[in-house]
């Protein structure tokens, strides 16, 4: 799938959370929401992305947004990263990349002169009618915050 641009409509969707909860686009309704997507749970790249959302946690919510982070990681391994670090955020489980692909967060990746196909580290600020108000794609681990706060700060 192409890459979301500012003004499109959010796609769907309704994965597993890291506590078996169903959680859905349409449950943040009225409400705005970083969405973004990472590669793999408790790795160096994604921990230091996690840990900057939650010592965000008090700046998102006086800009009244809410936190959600996606990957193909299994719920369980979702839980354990999130008790980890306590995160405090809902994690949710995409192992066939479906939604990933759907938002343009996954595709052709490269490391060391190998390409393969993977997630892309990438990060979504939706507002509460479902439209994408920023979309950043290749995204450093550390500048998920920064891009929030350029958006809506």
């Amino acid at each position: 799938m192409a890459e979301l641009s500012v003004g499109d409509r959010a796609p769907a969707f309704s994965l597993p959370s890291q506590d078996g909860r169903l959680v859905s686009l349409s449950d943040f309704k009225g409400k705005k929401l970083l969405l973004y997507f990472y590669p793999k749970a408790d790795t160096p790249g994604c921990t230091k992305q996690a840990c900057s959302i939650r010592d965000a946690s008090e700046e998102l919510g006086k800009l009244r947004v809410a936190a959600v982070g996606i990957s193909p990681d299994e719920p369980s391994k979702q839980k354990k990263f999130d008790e980890k670090h306590r995160l405090g955020f809902p994690l949710l489980s995409d192992p066939d990349n479906k939604v990933a692909k759907a938002y343009g967060a996954w595709g052709k990746k490269s490391m060391y002169g190998k390409t393969y196909e993977g997630i892309i580290r990438s990060s979504f600020v939706i507002d509460g009618k479902g439209k994408v108000v920023q979309a950043s794609y290749k995204v450093k681990p550390l500048d998920t915050i920064a891009n929030v706060r350029e958006v809506l700060g």
